[in-house]
Formats: structure tokens, C-alpha cells, sequence
């Protein structure tokens, strides 16, 4: 008897638990509710969304018309609201999404055309027809990254899973410095940039860089960016000293090529049988197409095709310093056009005298062909002293933080 009493409260306990069990699952389940998905400014639970890109053939009438749009509504968007969402330019590819009704009928309520990873346009369907642009909300993040060159600036940019960017914006930065043709093995570098977020989570792509760190055949060279509107627009690269890192003239007229002949005067060519050739420019071997770069500001003294030289272009800069352009296969300069530093005058081709694409680059100092490699340039103009007390306040932080990096 006294088992059986036992046995019986045993079983008594284990129901009233399963049954609190069986209650707290039911508390649980209760307060479980679907998560509020909100974008483009709309919450998305209250429809039925369609996500899709706008493919060849399409037209913004028959997506509209294909999912219970009035032809009227569609006639009306596309007369009346031209310049705030035009609907003859929505382009191959593009993203858009259909807000749906939540009903058997399923029409569009809610159109959105995705202009850019940022930008978009709403038609809105509801009640008063209404159509806007607005944007993704984007924030900023600041990061650190350093690598260490093994065959090249790209490949090691590569290896670090680094945005592709990220080489031009350092070439950028660095170009009247680095000849990055002539990277070494075990030459090293850090960067700080800011990385764009759409929707707080999409990356968007690298947006600057903001200081950056690069050691050069032994050599360290800091670049800080600093911008300033408090005393007149200031913005630039330069170094812990406020020495701005930008020169009157780039080290090539090229980006990421290869020099395939360099300035020699007492240069002597077998296929001539060894005679005398002097060559007074140095050659910047590329695939055709390769835009070739002014390498300081000027204007066009000559934009032609003349015998060996081919299609070529040549800039005066200053009473003392020109520089020529050959072989190009087509230019993008007329006589008289001022250029600015880094514009594209023309692209690498084979015309003239030359067996393979490239650019011959010629240099004149004072009237004479020099070889610009052996040119001290001038540097742009330093960083003018009234901001020097506010760049340090900014620089040493940074360079703080740089140095911290390891590699």
C-alpha cells in the first residue's frame, strides 16, 4: 500500500510538470510574433513582395499592367510625372521590387526602381498617386588593413581580399612619389579607410582612404588626407610634416605599365647594324586602349599625326618644362585646351614608327630633352602655415593608430 501511495504521487508530480511545461511552451509560442521587416520606407509584412530585374524587352507598362495596374494609373505616371521618375529610362539589368496587395487580387500597390545601390524611386499606387527618390540609408565604418608585396601591389591586394580600389586610390595618392612600376618584393604597406554600409549591413565599396603608410626600398612615406573649409577649400595628401605629397609632375604618364625602353643617348640597335640611335624618351609599354595621362597641368601646344611620331600630343606646363606624347591610337585634346594633372589626353596605340603599343614619353627642360627620371620636379605647394596647428590636432592620432598596425 504505502509503494502504491508513492507511485501514485510520483505520477501526480510528472503530470503537473509536463502540464507547466506544456504552459511555458504555449507562454513562449504566444509572444513568438513575425519580425518587422521594414525598407524603402515601407513595412514589407503588409505586402506581397516581388523581387526581380528589369530584363530585355521589358517596359515599366507591361510589368505594371502584368500584375492588375490600370492602364490609366500607368499613362499617368508615365505623362505627368516625367521628370521625377521617367519611365522610358529604366535600364537592362536594374533591380525593382512589386509592394503586392495582400489579397486574392495581388495588384501592385508599390513600385520601387533601384537606380543605383543607393538611389531609388517609388511609384505609389495607393489612393492619390504619388511619386518620389530617396535613398538607402549609408554609414561609414572606419577599418585597418596591411599587406606585404609579394609580385605586385594588385596581387597582393588580391591575396588580402582588399577592394580592387584600394590599388588605384594608393597609386593615386602616392603616383608623384612611388614609381610603382619598380615595387620590390618585401616593400610593405597600412592603410585606415572608411568602408561605405547600405542598409547598415550591404557593403558598398571603399570610400577613402584617410591615412596610409608605405615602405619603399627601405624608405617609409606617410600620407595623411586633410580637408578643411575654415580658411579656404584645402584638400590633399600629405606628410608628418605637412609636406604635400603631390608634385608638378606624375612619374608616368601610365598607370600599372612597364617601361619597355628607357632615355639613352648612346643606345645602338642591332636591326641598324649597331649604329648611333640616340633615344631621348622613354617608352611605357600597354595593351591598345590604355588611357595615357597629362602628367601635370598645361596647355596643348600640338594634338596631331606626323610621320614616325605617329598620333602624339605635347603640353607646355610653365616657361621652363613640355612634354610629348607619341604613338597614340587616338587623342582626346585639342590645340589650346588647358589640362589638369591626371586628365586623359589620348590612348596607347601603335601609331608611327613602333613595334608593339606603347607611349614614347618625351620630357623638355628649358628646351632640351632630359630624362624626367633623373629630374628633381618641384613639389605643389606645401600645406600653408594657418593650418598646420589643425592638421597636427588631426595627423598624430592617426599616425598613432597606423603605426599600431602590424603587418
Amino acid at each position: 500500500m504505502k509503494n502504491l501511495i508513492l507511485v501514485v504521487l510520483t505520477l501526480a508530480l510528472l503530470t503537473t510538470a509536463c502540464e507547466n511545461k506544456k504552459e511555458d511552451l504555449a507562454d513562449i509560442n504566444a509572444v513568438v510574433e513575425e519580425p518587422i521587416i521594414e525598407q524603402y520606407g515601407y513595412v514589407l509584412n503588409d505586402f506581397n513582395v516581388i523581387r526581380d530585374t528589369i530584363r530585355k524587352g521589358d517596359t515599366f507598362g507591361d510589368i505594371l499592367f502584368a500584375n492588375g495596374v490600370s492602364q490609366e494609373k500607368i499613362m499617368e505616371v508615365a505623362t505627368k510625372f516625367r521628370d521625377s521618375f521617367d519611365v522610358r529610362r529604366i535600364v537592362v539589368g536594374k533591380p525593382y521590387v512589386l509592394l503586392n496587395s495582400k489579397d486574392s487580387l495581388n495588384n501592385t500597390q508599390v513600385f520601387i526602381y533601384e537606380t543605383n545601390n543607393v538611389d531609388f524611386a517609388v511609384v505609389d499606387f495607393r489612393d492619390t498617386l504619388s511619386i518620389f527618390n530617396s535613398q538607402k540609408p549609408v554609414r561609414y565604418e572606419d577599418r585597418e588593413a596591411s599587406g606585404v608585396i609579394t609580385s605586385s601591389l594588385s596581387a597582393t591586394m588580391e591575396e588580402q581580399n582588399l577592394s580592387p580600389y584600394m590599388t588605384d586610390q594608393l597609386a593615386n595618392i602616392y603616383a608623384w612619389t612611388i614609381n610603382f612600376f619598380k615595387l620590390q618584393p618585401g616593400d610593405r604597406f597600412k592603410v585606415i579607410y572608411s568602408e561605405k554600409f547600405i542598409d547598415d549591413t550591404i557593403p558598398g565599396g571603399l570610400k577613402e582612404i584617410k591615412a596610409a603608410y608605405f615602405e619603399h626600398r627601405g624608405k617609409t612615406l606617410y600620407a595623411f588626407k586633410f580637408t578643411s573649409d575654415s580658411l579656404g577649400k584645402i584638400s590633399g595628401y600629405y606628410d608628418e610634416q605637412a609636406n604635400n605629397l603631390k608634385r608638378a609632375f606624375l612619374k608616368a604618364p601610365v598607370q600599372f605599365s612597364r617601361i619597355s625602353s628607357r632615355y639613352n643617348l648612346n643606345r645602338r640597335i642591332k636591326y641598324y647594324g649597331f649604329k648611333l640611335r640616340p633615344h631621348r624618351g622613354t617608352d611605357f609599354a600597354a595593351p591598345v586602349g590604355t588611357p595615357i595621362l597629362a602628367t601635370a597641368d598645361g596647355v596643348v601646344t600640338k594634338s596631331e599625326r606626323r610621320g614616325g611620331n605617329g598620333n602624339y600630343v605635347k603640353i607646355q606646363h610653365n616657361g621652363t618644362y613640355e612634354t610629348q606624347y607619341l604613338h597614340m591610337k587616338a587623342r582626346n585634346v585639342k590645340v589650346g585646351q588647358h589640362v589638369s594633372q591626371g586628365d586623359v589626353i589620348g590612348w596607347i596605340g601603335m601609331t608611327g614608327n613602333t613595334s608593339g603599343p606603347h607611349v614614347c614619353y618625351r620630357f623638355w627642360k628649358n628646351g632640351k630633352e632630359v630624362d624626367p627620371f633623373k629630374e628633381d620636379t618641384p613639389f605643389s605647394q606645401p600645406l600653408p602655415k594657418e593650418f598646420h596647428e589643425q592638421y597636427s590636432a588631426n595627423m598624430l592620432p592617426i599616425k598613432e593608430q597606423l603605426d599600431c598596425i602590424s603587418f
